[in-house]
């Protein structure tokens, strides 16, 4: 889709040579000393690209060039996809945020809450109240990840090997409904396999698998033909290696491989990771972001009204409490001072929490390979960062991203 030059940033109010310091302020301080093997970068106002950059390689320290064909793992920025999903069958009368989560799947009617004990004898309560459409949406459910380490749940979550690969979404949602809650739903804010649920409940809601209801009325209309939940064939050497940090030793190792020697990419999953499965292009994740932008509506094709998608841009969490007030995950994809939650995205609600430039209002949102985007209502502005190392934490790439792009802006 952009198959031409970026413009003139001049004309977007954007100074072109702090926009050059950006891909150089990475290729220095990540590439060249072997943090990352490459990094992509593009920044639009207005709807129009006035960066687009690609440095590195498909592997760390050799490798092909990266380009606007590399295929990357993006995993959580999956999430605002399938909320989105979600979303669209709200507008249909398909579903709602007050309903209970068991209205859609039986087994969370009987769902506990975590009240002592560990992985092996776990103490539970009922909870205060059922489990509502709108908890899976904030992550405020008590559902968790079994990576977090912090918590007996998650180590039950690891007992009984949630999210494992030979079963459906569907399927994964209903044994999650056996094991308990972390909290009372809405009464704590907890990153894990919600939105996951919330993916099997689209496709119970809709009849479709998630990756057809995707194609069809998402990822299809909007023209983004590399972002599925594979790589079929004829695309796979695109899709560049992905590589893991250990927080202990420092030391960066090989996760998956590049193209056909993927383990996880190179044929259609059982699980349909609605939390974190797709794969995605630059461009690709632009045009979604572009159409968010835009109040719902691209080239044509509008997905959703943009009364719906301003709602979903608000903050969501109770009491217009933040991330911070309500957190107790040791990881999230964004810092969380100064920031709520929306129906799909982090929301920011005091810039100045913050500790660095944007504007109230900014959606955003990562994945755990160090990908990232935000959008930015009031200066139109969007930015997407991507290269392949996990965990996202490793480096604070995301935040310096964003300090060079706001420091670009001339008017």
């Amino acid at each position: 889709m952009f198959d031409h030059d970026p413009t003139d940033p001049h004309e977007v109010g954007l100074n072109p040579d702090r926009l050059a310091a950006i891909p150089e302020y990475f290729k220095t301080n990540y590439i060249d000393t072997g943090k990352v093997p490459c990094m992509a970068t593009l920044i639009s106002r207005g709807g129009e690209i006035a960066l687009e950059d690609y440095s590195g390689t498909t592997h760390l320290g050799s490798g092909e060039p990266i380009g606007p064909h590399t295929i990357f793992r993006i995993y959580s920025m999956t999430k605002p996809i399938t909320s989105l999903a979600a979303m669209m069958l709200f507008e249909e009368g398909k579903l709602r945020l007050d309903h209970d989560v068991s209205r859609y799947i039986p087994e969370f009617a009987d769902v506990m809450v975590y009240e002592s004990g560990d992985k092996d004898n776990v103490k539970t309560r009922k909870p205060d109240r059922p489990m509502k459409v709108l908890d899976l949406f904030t992550h405020t459910s008590g559902i968790t990840y079994g990576f977090m380490m912090q918590h007996p749940v998650d180590a039950l979550y690891r007992k009984e090997k949630i999210g494992r690969p030979d079963e459906t979404l569907q399927e994964m949602s209903k044994r999650l409904a056996k094991l308990p809650l972390q909290c009372s739903p809405g009464d704590e804010w907890w990153y894990g396999h919600s939105i996951d649920v919330l993916g099997a409940i689209v496709e119970i809601v809709s009849g479709m698998e998630l990756d057809e209801f995707f194609r069809q009325r998402i990822t299809g209309p909007l023209g983004m033909h590399d972002t599925e939940f594979w790589v079929p064939e004829e695309k796979i050497d695109r899709l560049m290696a992905c590589y893991q940090k250990d927080a202990q030793t420092g030391e960066t190792t090989l996760a998956d491989a590049a193209g056909a020697e993927s383990r996880l990419y190179a044929k259609r999953p059982t699980l349909l990771n609605g939390g974190g499965g797709l794969v995605s292009t630059l461009r690709d994740y632009h045009r979604f972001c572009l159409m968010i932008l835009r109040g719902g509506t691209l080239d044509g094709e509008r997905l959703i009204s943009p009364k719906t998608l301003e709602f979903m841009r608000q903050n969501h969490l109770p009491f217009g409490q933040t991330m911070r007030d309500m957190g107790k995950s040791m990881f999230t994809e964004v810092m969380s001072d100064g920031v709520g939650f929306g129906l799909g995205g982090s929301v920011v609600t005091d810039v100045v929490a913050t500790m660095q430039p944007g504007s109230d209002g900014t959606f955003s949102w990562g994945g755990l390979a160090s990908t990232y985007f935000w959008i930015d209502p009031e200066e139109e502005i969007i930015g997407i960062q991507a290269t392949q190392l996990m965990p996202s934490s490793s480096y604070p790439m995301r935040q310096q991203f964003q300090q060079l792009a706001y420091a670009a802006i001339d008017w």
